[in-house]
């Protein structure tokens, strides 16, 4: 092994086992040496991020929000879209002013519907993803534990 490569497993140990480790407690039943912890730490990581395609070190890119509707102007465009119904209902009734005021009311209410209807989509939208990405993360630490597992240690 190259001073190099000792080098990077350290650093990549140093940055990343911290935080998959606070969720894990590893420890070396067999009398595994400091070093060779380090060494099976960073391979674990590599192959459970490769059985995975989970990286916490990346995690940021996996928290990318769902695509949202537009929300806001629902109860404007209903009012306006009612006004014009009612208005053009009105003049037939031969009162445009007073259909214009009844389809914007009902108007207003159904985009209030509208704008509810599509908040709760984006809620639901983004309560899935939270939900896939915790998934995600479950995975690659049940992977990490197993490796660890296998090569002797002991994991709580």
């Amino acid at each position: 092994m190259t001073l190099k490569s000792i080098t990077s497993i350290a650093v990549f140990t140093a940055l990343f086992s911290s935080s998959v480790i606070a969720q894990q407690v590893i420890y070396p039943a067999k009398g595994q040496s400091a070093a060779q912890q380090q060494r099976d730490e960073a391979e674990c990581y590599a192959w459970a991020k490769g059985q995975t395609g989970y990286d916490p070190a990346q995690a940021s890119q996996y928290a990318v929000a769902p695509p949202q509707q537009s929300v806001g102007g629902e109860r404007i465009r209903g009012a306006a879209r009612g006004a014009a119904g009612g208005a053009a209902i009105g003049a037939i009734a031969g009162d445009a002013g007073k259909g214009a005021a009844i389809g914007a009311v009902g108007g207003t209410v159904l985009g209030g519907a509208r704008k509810r209807d599509k908040q709760a989509s984006n809620d639901q939208a983004a309560a899935q993803q939270q939900q896939a990405t915790a998934q995600q993360q479950q995975y690659f630490h049940r992977a990490y534990a197993t490796c660890f597992e296998g090569r002797g240690y002991t994991v709580r």
